[in-house]
């Protein structure tokens, strides 16, 4: 019976506004996962008035993100603008400790300093990708325990 339940889950109406929101987030998009699991996730929220959260979680192990990041921070921008919440985390235990594999040179332990440089020049792309003022967009820098 359990088993039944789990798989008998609410079905919520699939309206046009929400056929118009999954082409938006298709576009520019080469394969999206799960995806009839995010237009039942839009759904809900549009039926219940409560936004999704939505996350990226990024270290700063260089000192700017790269070309690849801008396509999520453009997704993001599109989610926030179909009135979801974008989270932005910067958090520095990778850049703290370098690459722990040792097999990349290119990531060695950064100083705090520079990570903290790293994590400024982070927030500014994530804060020029976002539609501002925006109450539903927020961005941290969680720092690890040393």
């Amino acid at each position: 019976m359990a088993d039944e339940a789990k798989t008998e889950e609410k079905k919520y109406p699939v309206t046009p506004e929400i056929t118009e929101a999954m082409a938006t987030i298709r576009r520019g998009v080469d394969t999206l996962l799960l995806e009839s699991e995010l237009e039942q996730k839009l759904a809900r929220s549009r039926v219940t008035g409560k936004p999704l959260r939505c996350k990226l979680g990024l270290d700063p192990t260089a000192p700017d993100i790269h070309v690849g990041h801008t396509v999520v921070l453009n997704k993001l921008r599109q989610l926030q603008d179909l009135g979801h919440t974008v989270i932005f985390l910067i958090g520095d235990f990778t850049a703290a400790i370098g690459d722990p594999s040792g097999r990349n040179a290119m990531r060695p332990p950064l100083s705090p300093e520079q990570i903290q440089e790293n994590a400024e020049t982070y927030l500014r792309a994530f804060w020029s990708a976002m539609t501002l003022p925006s109450a539903t967009s927020r961005a941290f820098l969680l720092p690890c325990t040393r």
